[in-house]
C-alpha cells in the first residue's frame, strides 16, 4: 500500500449521499485496527433507533437507516485467537513503541473500558474484548507504553462541514492545528485487520479508522461518533466500543466549531478540519 493511498479520503458511495447532499460526501478516515478470527458476522435486522442523547449499547447497535442491516458483535474464543499485527511499510509517519503480543493478554482480555482523559474531561469509553480481542489487546498494550500521553485529537468534522459528526485521534504526529496534510497519517509502525464489522455507527460508537479502500490496516487511530449521521458509513470500520461517560465532553468540543482546511474537502492530499478547541490527550487507561 503507498503513502498516498493511507491517505485518500473515504468516498461516501456506499453511504446515502441524498441525506448528506451533494459536495459534503467525503470524509478521510486514516489508520487504525483489528485482528481476524474463524468466526463471520452475519447481519440481523436492523432496531429501532434509541434517542439521540442516549448511549447506545454495543452489544446491539442499532441502524438509523432501516434498510442498512445492524449485527451484533461476534464473540471469539480466546483461547483461539492470533492477531495478525504486522509491520507499517507504508512509509507514513509512526511512533513505534514495539509489537503487542499475538496472543492477547489476560489483562486486556478481561479489560472493560478505555479511559481518555483530556483537557477537556474524561471519556470512558466501555470495551468488548470478547468480540474485538485484537484491538482491545493494540490498545491495552499501547497504552501501557504511554503512546497517548499529550497526543492531539486532530481532526473534527461535523454535519455542516463534512456530513459526518465525528472526533478523531490517535495520530502520535498530529499538530491539531487544520494546517497540517499530514495530520491523520501517522500511526504505530504495525497494522492489523479488522474485526466485528456489522455495527451501525451511531452516536456514541467509537470505532478504528482507516482510508476507505485500505481495509484491514488499523494502527492507532479511532474515531468518535457523536451524532446518529455516521450510520449511513459502510459497515467497513472495527467498532469496538461506546462512550459510557463523557459524551457531553465531545458535544462541547463539536460545539465549539472546526478549523476548516480548505484542501481536506473532496481533495487527495489529506489534510484534517481540526477542532477549535484544543484536545489533548494527557493519558490514556484500559482496564
Amino acid at each position: 500500500m503507498t503513502h498516498t493511498n493511507r491517505q485518500k479520503p473515504l468516498a461516501l458511495g456506499q453511504a446515502r449521499r441524498v441525506r448528506l447532499g451533494v459536495g459534503a460526501v467525503i470524509l478521510s478516515l486514516f489508520a487504525v485496527t483489528a485482528c481476524t478470527s474463524a468466526d463471520g458476522n452475519t447481519a440481523a435486522p436492523g432496531e429501532q433507533t434509541p434517542p439521540a442523547s442516549a448511549a447506545p449499547s454495543i452489544t446491539a447497535i442499532p441502524s438509523t437507516l432501516p434498510d442498512q442491516p445492524t449485527a451484533p458483535p461476534t464473540p471469539v474464543d480466546p483461547k483461539d485467537v492470533k492477531c495478525e499485527y504486522r509491520k507499517d511499510d507504508t512509509g507514513v509517519p509512526s511512533k513505534f513503541v514495539g509489537m503487542p503480543p499475538a496472543k492477547p493478554v489476560k489483562a486486556a482480555l478481561n479489560a472493560k473500558n478505555m479511559t481518555l482523559k483530556t483537557n477537556q474531561g474524561d471519556i470512558v469509553i466501555e470495551l468488548v474484548p470478547e468480540s474485538t480481542p485484537c484491538t482491545v489487546n493494540s490498545f491495552y498494550f499501547l497504552a501501557k507504553k504511554n503512546y497517548f500521553d499529550n497526543t492531539l485529537c486532530h481532526r473534527l468534522t461535523t454535519t455542516e462541514s463534512n456530513g459526518l459528526d465525528l472526533l478523531q485521534c490517535g495520530d502520535p504526529q498530529a499538530k491539531g492545528d487544520g494546517k497540517n496534510k499530514s495530520d491523520g497519517t501517522g500511526g504505530p509502525g504495525y497494522l492489523f485487520p479488522d474485526e466485528n464489522l456489522g455495527p451501525a455507527y451511531t452516536r456514541g460508537v467509537v470505532f478504528m479508522a482507516q482510508g476507505g479502500d485500505a481495509a484491514n490496516s488499523n494502527g492507532s487511530q479511532f474515531a468518535i461518533s457523536f451524532s446518529d449521521e455516521a450510520a449511513q458509513l459502510p459497515a467497513a470500520y472495527t467498532p469496538f466500543g461506546v462512550v459510557t461517560k463523557g459524551i457531553e465532553v465531545v458535544d462541547k468540543i463539536a460545539a465549539g466549531g472546526v478549523i476548516k482546511n480548505e484542501d481536506d474537502i473532496l481533495s487527495e492530499d489529506g489534510g484534517s478540519n481540526a477542532p477549535k478547541i484544543r484536545v489533548e490527550i494527557k493519558d490514556v487507561i484500559v482496564k
